[in-house]
């Protein structure tokens, strides 16, 4: 009786327990895989915005570059604006867009000239600045999402672990066996999740500051134009008086 006792403990000690990730969450609880499906779609999301971001703002620099070049070369305005009049490549496009179109609109009323002057140039600033806030505002589209994982994530994690935690202490309980074999199973399982937790939260906080330093010098860069365009436009109106 005594040798079958040992044979059963020696059996439960060495039964076969897949320790690989897949593993680990087939055999997790539903809680527990739960939060390991939550944590991997908002990693992969997280990914996906933080690619979608670099690439965008890349391209953006770019073609800010180029429309500059345009702009500074010396050519006439109105023929720049007749070129990018439809379809505005990017903000700083836009930007220079309204102010144009806001220029035309006023100038083929007549607009422009004594009293009317000073809030002809407000209307062209204020649309700039609107244009800005709008462009602005879909370029930080999704921002929140990564802020959200990088301050959420962890503590999703540290959920599924303290469940999963209490799973096996459950477990450990009711088969009255400490040794190892029974114990780091559960504990695998529920570490993973915390491990997960931190794999989404760490890129999206990297990512969110790097993304959010950029957007604030891309912004620096429209205003500054605005300001160098509406110049231009102030002292054409006082030519034109």
């Amino acid at each position: 009786m005594e040798n079958q006792l040992v044979d059963t403990v020696t059996m439960l000690d060495t039964s076969p327990y897949d320790m690989t990730i897949w593993g680990l969450f087939l055999q997790a609880d539903i809680i527990v895989k739960t939060v390991i499906v939550i944590l991997l779609a908002a990693s992969f999301w997280s990914w996906t915005i933080i690619f979608d971001k670099v690439i965008k703002l890349h391209r953006l620099k770019g073609r800010a570059d180029q429309f500059e070049e345009a702009f500074w070369s010396g050519g006439s305005l109105d023929d720049l604006y007749d070129r990018v009049d439809k379809r505005p490549p990017d903000p700083m496009s836009a930007i220079f867009v309204s102010a144009m179109r806001e220029w035309r609109r006023s100038t083929s009323r007549g607009s422009g000239k004594g009293g009317t002057m000073l809030g002809l140039q407000q209307r062209i600033e204020r649309v700039m600045d609107i244009t800005l806030g709008r462009e602005m505002q879909r370029l930080e589209r999704q921002m929140i999402f990564l802020a959200s994982v990088g301050s959420a994530a962890p503590f999703i994690g540290l959920f599924g672990t303290v469940w999963g935690i209490m799973n096996s202490f459950t477990s450990i309980a009711a088969a009255k066996n400490t040794t190892l074999a029974v114990v780091a199973p559960g504990i695998a399982e529920a570490l993973f999740a915390t491990a997960l937790g931190l794999v989404a939260a760490i890129p999206a906080v990297i990512a969110f500051n790097k993304i959010s330093t950029d957007l604030v010098r891309y912004t620096g860069r429209l205003e500054a134009f605005a300001g160098e365009f509406t110049a231009i436009l102030s002292r054409q109106l006082e030519e034109a008086q």
